[in-house]
């Protein structure tokens, strides 16, 4: 009984940490310090209320992408050769997106409306 009560209140935290607040898009930077290599990534819009999410780098390479609940689960994964990834599959809510070019990787939050 404990862990159920450990569990929403997790959530709870977890969800009135994120904001709700309307961003033209969101971006994410890598930085190796061994070869000062900066990648960054561009994922927008967010929140989305359409069904196409458009996730853009500056290397242009393939991206792994896959997205995640709240609670670690990955419900979705696909491999990008352009920039544009179709999430009509998914339900509206708050989820994980990580994101893989290369060596590097990249975690954002993502809100579906």
């Amino acid at each position: 009984m404990k862990k159920i009560y450990l569990l929403l209140i997790f959530i709870g935290i977890l969800c009135f940490s994120f904001t709700l607040e309307v961003r033209a898009q969101q971006s994410s930077t890598y930085t190796d310090t061994k070869d000062k290599e900066i990648e960054q990534v561009q994922i927008f819009p967010n929140p989305v209320n359409g069904n196409k999410l458009y996730i853009t780098s500056q290397s242009g390479k393939s991206k792994q992408v896959s997205v995640h609940t709240a609670l670690g689960e990955r419900i979705f994964f696909k491999v990008l050769t352009t920039n544009e990834l179709d999430i009509s599959s998914l339900p509206p809510g708050v989820y994980i997106l990580r994101i893989k070019i290369g060596e590097k990787r990249f975690t954002n939050k993502l809100i579906r409306v």
